[in-house]
């Protein structure tokens, strides 16, 4: 039995720190509120999520395998992907399209794009690492890498699609860092690309 590093005393102070963080640059801007303290809160809960299941398990005493790097890599798109791993994927990711709309300064779907294929680039090169040299349990897929940019992108468009509701156009600017509740608190609009990513 080999020893794992463990997954919630690493993550959740990670978590913690990133949504004090997140706090303070709230406090600091004069936009703190309960729905944007939320949303921070559900931002770090997400993150830590996605990490403690897309990253871990990582082995302390694992031996390295002898297997060659190309044995931990997946680059022909489609070939042997099951659907139900293509949609798992688009349902993760669709959080994160939703998300980060409401964190940026000035959204639009290619940036909110552009940070899913990151965060998911991000993520492939860890598991390529870690399952390698770690032992880790993942491999890095180019598939997942498109199906995670394909839920972003959905998780942007179901967020357009509820603020062309009256009602729930007032819901998500309460939730919403910039924009129209942003700027009734802020004294001095300040752009910023990206909070807390």
């Amino acid at each position: 039995m080999f020893h794992q590093v463990p997954v919630l005393p690493v993550l959740v102070p990670l978590a913690a720190v990133a949504f004090a963080a997140l706090l303070w640059v709230l406090l600091r801007r004069g936009l703190f509120s309960l729905p944007r303290a939320a949303l921070a809160l559900a931002f770090c809960v997400y993150l830590v999520g996605i990490a403690a299941n897309t990253i871990f398990p990582i082995f302390l005493d694992k031996p390295r395998t002898s297997a060659p790097w190309s044995a931990f890599l997946t680059l022909v798109p489609l070939a042997g992907y099951e659907v139900a791993d293509a949609v798992t994927n688009i349902l993760v990711f669709v959080p994160l399209g939703m998300l980060v709309p409401l964190l940026a300064a000035r959204p639009t779907w290619w940036r909110t794009v552009m940070v899913a294929a990151f965060v998911s680039l991000g993520i492939e090169v860890v598991q390529y690492v870690t399952a390698h040299l770690l032992g880790g349990g993942h491999i890095a897929d180019v598939n997942d890498l498109i199906f995670n940019v394909v839920g972003g992108a959905v998780g942007y468009g179901v967020l357009v699609l509820v603020t062309r509701v009256p009602a729930g156009a007032t819901l998500v600017d309460r939730f919403r860092w910039h924009g129209a509740a942003a700027r009734d608190t802020e004294s001095a609009a300040v752009p910023v690309e990206l909070v807390g990513l």
